[in-house]
């Protein structure tokens, strides 16, 4: 005779087997654009009235007993950077980051301006302390019109740091494989006419966590099909209910050089001034430290 016990445990085996059916099923519908559209959602999660703290370090890499390692001192900075959601349900951002360390380079900012809509150029501003000059940089192109800004003199750049705009590319589903233990989807995306004039990668490689939606790795291609970046993701934590990689390494392989992008604290839900996010932070030393002080006190 079956006892109530096993009539219980047998029922909830069945609905628990049944939620991993219909959230497998969920998640083989989806498409490339919809799955990039989550892993966006996750990185505006850590710009919301947000408040970080980032340690930037930069060095020439080589190979030693088959690992990744510098092959010189890095270079370190230290940063904080504070953003906000704006526009259409809140799909633009504004970024602000203000480099603390070294003392040489305390001071020099950047503040950018990404839009969800394709018609919108994203916007960054410069600003080098020592000459006291903001330049303008639209659509995240430096002067040659070649190539994205570097941020901070590290290989990751603007681009690199860009969300939305999706239409602008054509995005398929190559796989669904594995990457660093993880299941993923291997995902394509090859820019459209317009956005090839104004990006260095006629095709990105994405490989993203199947059920946090985080970017493990993603390939970075030229026009002549050579992989030049790539980047590796890791520390991946559960942070205000968002999956959040707090480790980003980027490896330029023209240059054989890489920047590793600690994010040690992310504070979300400030008070967050929109007038903080402008040119005049950048330039107004004044200004950026008093509300720089305020933010502070906020999280400390």
């Amino acid at each position: 005779m079956i006892g109530t016990r096993q009539i219980h445990r047998g029922y909830w085996f069945a609905v628990f087997s049944l939620l991993l059916v219909t959230m497998s099923s969920a998640q083989a519908q989806l498409t490339g654009r919809e799955i990039l559209e989550r892993v966006e959602e996750n990185q505006r999660a850590t710009t919301d009235a947000a408040f970080n703290r980032i340690q930037l370090s930069s060095c020439r890499f080589g190979l030693q007993n088959n690992q990744i390692t510098c092959a010189e001192r890095p270079r370190i900075k230290a940063i904080e950077s504070v953003g906000i959601n704006t526009g259409s349900n809140d799909r633009d951002t504004q970024t602000i980051s203000i480099v603390l360390e070294p003392p040489a380079e305390r001071g020099v900012g950047m503040l950018s301006y990404t839009y969800d809509d394709p018609e919108q150029d994203n916007e960054t501003w410069l600003y080098l302390s020592a000459l006291g000059q903001v330049k303008r940089i639209a659509s995240g192109n430096s002067d040659d019109d070649s190539e994205a800004a570097s941020i901070f003199g590290s290989e990751f750049t603007t681009e690199d740091q860009d969300t939305g705009k999706l239409e602008d590319y054509e995005i398929s589903i190559l796989e669904e494989t594995s990457e660093s233990g993880r299941d993923v989807w291997k995902i394509e995306t090859i820019p459209n006419a317009e956005r090839a004039r104004k990006t260095r990668y006629a095709r990105t490689v994405q490989y993203v966590d199947k059920e946090r939606f985080v970017v493990l790795r993603a390939d970075m291609y030229d026009d002549q099909g050579r992989e030049i970046k790539r980047l590796m993701a890791s520390r991946v934590e559960q942070i205000n209910g968002t999956w959040v990689a707090r480790s980003l390494t980027m490896m330029n392989l023209v240059a054989n050089r890489l920047s590793n992008m600690a994010i040690l604290e992310i504070n979300t839900g400030l008070d967050i001034p929109e007038q903080f996010l402008t040119p005049r932070t950048l330039t107004d030393v004044a200004f950026r430290e008093a509300e720089l002080s305020r933010l502070r006190e906020q999280v400390d």
